[in-house]
């Protein structure tokens, strides 16, 4: 027969899970654009000219 290998107490995550119930799941991760792609352009394209 096995024997159940008994719990040990661990604050941490004990703590987190406190912390998740009152404020809730943390948000997914979200990739980073690189700078030239989130930077906005530096002036107007007149409005006849498209890419």
């Amino acid at each position: 027969m096995a024997t159940k290998k008994k719990r040990v107490f661990e604050a941490a995550k004990e703590v987190r899970a406190i912390a998740r119930e009152r404020v809730g799941t943390v948000p997914a991760a979200r990739t980073i654009e690189p700078k030239s792609a989130r930077r906005k352009p530096k002036h107007k394209k007149p409005a006849g000219e498209e890419e």
